[in-house]
């Protein structure tokens, strides 16, 4: 099976390119630590126009949605208090928001966060959400498919970009908990 860095022709170390990444993004990366090297953390530049992961894919070929994982922020509702938390699961499949990221969270209700909220407290772009770098009160919760993907396809924090990380680091990430079921097919 081809891996993400196949798709594109400028494939470069993530930490090379810096300048081109979120603020958040970026300190999380120069504070990086765990036993996957930076280094493997790679940056791709992508057309912002083709930043959603149905256009990028139908783009560069279906075989790079089993191998892309998209960032969704949900907020838990219970007794007046919300809890955000990231959710990180395979782009074939969906967040099960009222099922394991409710429990998860302790949330008697839950639903997918306000765009202007996620977007104000993270510093990142939509349409480029990116687990790395997230608000440190943030949960991230990582499906286990994720985890067991060789390298994965995120968000860089802008429209502009993705990242290419070994699905093993995105399980190191702060804050992080690896989840089976967090998606559904």
């Amino acid at each position: 099976m081809p891996v993400p860095m196949d798709a594109f022709s400028d494939v470069r170390p993530a930490v090379d390119c810096l300048d081109l990444l979120a603020p958040p993004v970026a300190a999380a990366l120069r504070a990086w630590s765990g036993s996957v090297p930076v280094a493997e953390v790679r940056y791709v530049d992508t057309d912002p126009a083709i930043a959603d992961t149905a256009v990028l894919v139908a783009h560069h070929g279906d075989w790079l949605l089993e191998q892309s994982a998209n960032c969704v922020v949900v907020a838990g509702k219970r007794g007046g208090v919300t809890t955000l938390a990231a959710c990180l699961v395979l782009s074939h499949t969906r967040v099960d928001v009222n099922g394991a990221v409710r429990r998860q969270l302790g949330a008697r209700k839950a639903s997918f966060a306000p765009m202007e909220t996620v977007v104000g407290d993270s510093g990142m772009e939509y349409g480029g959400i990116t687990p790395i770098g997230l608000p440190a009160e943030w949960p991230l919760l990582v499906d286990a498919a994720v985890v067991d993907t060789p390298y994965a396809l995120i968000g860089s924090g802008s429209r502009r970009g993705k990242l290419i990380v070994p699905g093993k680091a995105l399980a190191e990430l702060p804050h992080a908990t690896v989840l089976d079921g967090l998606a559904t097919a």
